[in-house]
C-alpha cells in the first residue's frame, strides 16, 4: 500500500441557473476543467494518465454518454486515456476522488484525474415511455433539474419528500431558528466576496468563454456581496407557508465543473510538481433518505477515525452548504468552531452544481491549508436519498511541515 496525494485543482466559475453558463454544454464545461487542472502541471504528459474518474448527478441530457470520456476527448487528450463517470448525486466528484485515491493506494494506478460537472440549466425534461402502445391520453414531461422524479410507487412517502421539505423537517428535529440560518447565509456571501477580492480564487478558477464574442465569466455568479441577515429575513419561505427555508438560505441551482489531479508520492517527478495534500481518511455514511442533510456528521467522524485524528486536530473544514439549516446542524453536532467552516464562502454563495461540488470542496480545502499552514482539513458533503461523504486531507506543503 502507498499513499495518494492531491497535486492540483481547478474549476470553472459557478454560474446561476439560466445565467451566464446556461449556453455552455456540460461536456464543454468538463473539458475546460480538465484543461484547467492540467495547465497547472505543464511538465506532465496527459497521455500518462492512468484513468479519469468523473462525477455527474443528472446524466439525462448532453451529459448522458459517459461525460467523463467526453471531457477527455473534447479536451484533446490522447484517445488512449480512459475515463468513467460515477453518480452519487451531490457527492459524485468527491466520490470520484475517493475512488481514484483507493486505486492509487492499491497500486492499480499512479496518476488519476478526477472531477465532476453539472449544468442544471440545461438538464432536460424527460418523457417516460407509456406502459402500453398508442395511449390516448396526455403524457407529462418531467424535469431532471433537481430532486426526485419518476418515483417508484413502492418507495415510502416519507422518503420521497422534496429536498426543501426534508430540511424543514431537519430544522424541526434540531431547532435552528430562521434568524440563525439567515445569518449563516449572509456570512457565506460576505466571505466568498472577501475571498475573491483577496485573490484566493485566482489560482483555482478557470474563466469560461460565454458568448462567442470574447466575453467570459471569471467569477462565481451567485455571490451577493451586500447580503445581510436583515435583508434575507424579508424573503418568503419557499417550501412551507410558515417555514424557515428560503431562496436566500439555501444553495441555488447552478452550472459548473471542477477537476482534481491525484497521484502517488513517487509520481511527483513525472507530474513535475510537489503535492499539496495527502488523502488521509475517507468516510461514507447513510441514514433515512429524508435526513440526508445530517448524514455528513457520521461520515466526517469516520473519515477522522480513518486518519487517526480527532476534531481538535482539524483547522479547516469545507462543508457543502446545501441548506443553511443542515450545515448548522452538522456544525453543532461536531461541536467545532464555526470560524473554521467555509472560511472562503460556501455553496449558498458560490453555487452548488451537483456533480462538481465535491471537487470544489477538495480544491478549496487544499488551498486553505496551504495558505494557513494548518496540517489537517476535512471536506464533507450531504447527498440526496440519505447519504454523505467526507475526506480528510493532510497538508504536505512546506507551510504545513
Amino acid at each position: 500500500m502507498t499513499d495518494s496525494y492531491l497535486y492540483a485543482a481547478a474549476r470553472t466559475p459557478f454560474g446561476r441557473f439560466s445565467g451566464a453558463l446556461a449556453g455552455v454544454r456540460p461536456d464543454d464545461l468538463a473539458a475546460l476543467a480538465v484543461d484547467g487542472v492540467l495547465a497547472k502541471v505543464p511538465e506532465f504528459a496527459a497521455g500518462d494518465l492512468d484513468d479519469v474518474v468523473w462525477g455527474n448527478a443528472n446524466g439525462a441530457g448532453e451529459d448522458n454518454r459517459n461525460v467523463g470520456r467526453m471531457a477527455v476527448l473534447l479536451a484533446g487528450l490522447p484517445t488512449s486515456v480512459p475515463a468513467t463517470t460515477v453518480n452519487r448525486l451531490c457527492g459524485s466528484s468527491l466520490d470520484a476522488a475517493i475512488i481514484a485515491s483507493r486505486a492509487i493506494e492499491t497500486g492499480d494506478a499512479d496518476v488519476v484525474l478526477t472531477g465532476g460537472v453539472e449544468s442544471m440549466s440545461r438538464a432536460p425534461w424527460v418523457l417516460p415511455k407509456p406502459h402500453r402502445a398508442y395511449p390516448a391520453g396526455d403524457m407529462t414531461a418531467v424535469s431532471t433539474t433537481l430532486g426526485w422524479r419518476l418515483v417508484n410507487e413502492r418507495m415510502p412517502k416519507e422518503w420521497t419528500v422534496s429536498l426543501g421539505e426534508a430540511n424543514e423537517q431537519l430544522g424541526e428535529r434540531f431547532p435552528i431558528p430562521r434568524e440563525r440560518q439567515d445569518e449563516f447565509a449572509a456570512r457565506s456571501h460576505q466571505l466568498a466576496d472577501a475571498a475573491w477580492n483577496a485573490g484566493f480564487y485566482d489560482d483555482l478558477v478557470v474563466p469560461v468563454p460565454v458568448d462567442g464574442k470574447g466575453g467570459t465569466l471569471g467569477r462565481d455568479e451567485g455571490i451577493r456581496p451586500g447580503s445581510t441577515a436583515d435583508g434575507l429575513a424579508a424573503l418568503k419561505p419557499a417550501f412551507r407557508p410558515d417555514g424557515v427555508i428560503t431562496a436566500g438560505n439555501a444553495s441555488p441551482l447552478s452550472d459548473g465543473a471542477s477537476a482534481v489531479l491525484l497521484g502517488s508520492r513517487s509520481a511527483a517527478a513525472r507530474i513535475g510538481a510537489d503535492p499539496l495534500a495527502r488523502v488521509a481518511g475517507r468516510g461514507v455514511f447513510a441514514l433515512d433518505p429524508q435526513l440526508f442533510g445530517f448524514a455528513p456528521v457520521e461520515a466526517a467522524n469516520r473519515a477522522l477515525r480513518g486518519a487517526g485524528i480527532s476534531w481538535s486536530d482539524v483547522s479547516a473544514v469545507e462543508l457543502n452548504e446545501a441548506f443553511a439549516v443542515q450545515a448548522l446542524a452538522c456544525v453543532d453536532a461536531w461541536g467545532i468552531d464555526p470560524a473554521t467552516v467555509n472560511a472562503k464562502g460556501g455553496a449558498i454563495a458560490l453555487g452548488h452544481p451537483l456533480g462538481a461540488s465535491g471537487g470544489r470542496l477538495l480544491g478549496t480545502l487544499a488551498h486553505r491549508l496551504k495558505e494557513s499552514g494548518g496540517r489537517w482539513g476535512l471536506a464533507a458533503i450531504c447527498i440526496g436519498v440519505g447519504q454523505a461523504l467526507a475526506v480528510v486531507l493532510e497538508n504536505v506543503t512546506e507551510a504545513g511541515r
